[in-house]
């Protein structure tokens, strides 16, 4: 059986990572944007629907009909993302601890080498300060000699703070040729990483309203989309997802695919719960409501959902840490 794991903004919101919502507020106060009028009205006015996302979208879609009118825009968006992840990726490294208590087998850490492969939409680097980095031979009993970032390469470690730190460092597609490492627990990056350039140096972070075409450019990342499919598509896989809200269109086909034609199931933790698919349908609060593909998804596929914080499941709240461990049971 195949245990897979998928990350979303609300993993990372555990340890203080922002949410969309959030990270709107954070870039009205950035100087790339304060001193732009034009971006300033552009995320108030796609703050009810989409967000700052969806604003980016806006100005890279300008940028390709007219760039000399828009490259500065661009440029002013770009560079306030870097800053907030910038911000995020150095908070996190000030955070007093990754786990909420030091009993090894309810620990985070030790949870997360459970799975054969972890997926993240996440673009900050806290597992990369507080997991990867971290002695996972250890914490899995030896069922793995490492992690792997499948397709990509770091950059020399001179003159980093802490010496062959995952978080610390810059990484590039290695090749064309990608596999996976034995015995290395592979850890994919499906929209890119705030540490992550492609050879020419241009940042590799996917984000805005058109994130396939931009994947489908990248063939470390379109190989990573191939595997996240492959994966769930393999016979008795099941998924266990944490913080993501199924925003994200291309990823929600797959899972729903996984599901309806393959069988997969899955646990979610979100504040919604069970409700999130229902929640997330855009009609739930008309008067004339339409179920979606999602919600038919969910109602095959999910075995299980937690509302709790990670800080409750993986610090004294045994009875929902027993609760989420079934996902691994038979």
């Amino acid at each position: 059986m195949s245990h897979l794991l998928l990350l979303g903004a609300g993993f990372s919101r555990n340890w203080g990572g922002w949410l969309a919502g959030e990270a709107f507020e954070y870039l009205l106060g950035c100087p790339e944007v304060a001193c732009n009028s034009h971006l300033q009205q552009l995320l108030w006015r796609n703050q009810p629907a989409g967000g700052f996302e969806n604003a980016l979208a806006e100005v890279q879609a300008n940028f390709i009909k007219s760039p000399q009118e828009h490259t500065k825009n661009l440029q002013d968006i770009q560079n306030a993302v870097t800053r907030m992840f910038e911000d995020m990726n150095r908070g996190f490294l000030e955070h007093p601890d990754f786990e909420f208590q030091q009993a090894r087998e309810r620990m985070v850490g030790t949870f997360l080498t459970r799975f054969n492969a972890i997926f993240t939409l996440n673009q900050d680097l806290l597992l990369e300060h507080y997991y990867i980095d971290q002695n996972i031979t250890l914490l899995s009993n030896g069922r793995w000699t490492g992690s792997d970032l499948p397709g990509m390469r770091p950059a020399p470690s001179g003159g980093t703070a802490i010496p062959n730190s995952w978080a610390e460092r810059s990484w590039t597609p290695s090749s064309e040729d990608f596999n996976l490492a034995e015995r290395m627990q592979p850890y994919f990056k499906l929209h890119g990483s705030s540490n992550w350039k492609e050879k020419h140096g241009a940042p590799m972070l996917i984000m805005g309203g058109n994130k396939i075409r931009e994947i489908g450019l990248s063939p470390v990342l379109l190989w990573y989309h191939q595997k996240f499919e492959e994966c769930l598509n393999k016979p008795n896989a099941k998924l266990f997802v944490i913080g993501y809200g199924f925003r994200d269109k291309h990823i929600n086909e797959v899972i729903i695919r996984a599901i309806n034609e393959n069988g997969l199931k899955m646990f979610v933790i979100a504040p919604e719960g069970g409700d999130l698919a229902r929640i997330a349908n855009p009609t739930h609060t008309a008067s004339i409501r339409v179920e979606t593909s999602l919600e038919v998804a969910f109602e095959h596929g999910l075995i299980g959902a937690s509302r709790r914080q990670l800080s409750d499941i993986f610090g004294g709240d045994t009875i929902e840490f027993n609760k989420v461990m079934r996902f691994f049971g038979t």
